[in-house]
């Protein structure tokens, strides 16, 4: 499966907010200003500027709820690494997973007991969906 949302990565700010917004949905800039508080003090003014370059990266949304916006994700965080991921198998290894994998295996970033963990829950996964 192709996937062909391309989104420009956020920036490790960026990051931070949209980590609170997956962790903490419909959240205002309030509460993530808050929220983030203790990892990283931000003013208003710099988290309204975050969420709103989130928004334009098409990573959160909107709604109004008088003059206050409500934010949420647009997709889910394992989605959204699965996209980065399939740039970086697009951009890196010519569109080949298998290319990745290897690498990973070569690099001794996965094991032969992770992939034979990998492929118990893929095979699960595909007698689920029969």
């Amino acid at each position: 499966m192709k996937l062909n949302i391309r989104r420009k990565a956020p920036s490790p700010l960026e990051q931070l907010v949209l980590e609170y917004v997956w962790a903490n949905p419909r959240c205002t800039a309030e509460m993530c200003r808050e929220g983030l508080a203790r990892r990283r003090a931000l003013k208003d003014s710099t988290i309204r500027t975050i969420l709103r370059n989130l928004e334009a990266k098409r990573y959160v949304t909107h709604e109004v709820d008088g003059r206050t916006f409500i934010y949420r994700a647009v997709d889910t965080k394992r989605n959204v690494a699965v996209q980065a991921a399939q740039q970086l198998i697009d951009r890196f290894c010519d569109g080949s997973l298998e290319d990745l994998m290897v690498g990973f295996v070569d690099n001794q970033l996965l094991a032969p007991e992770h992939l034979r963990r990998l492929a118990e829950r893929i095979a699960s996964r595909k007698g689920k969906k029969a």
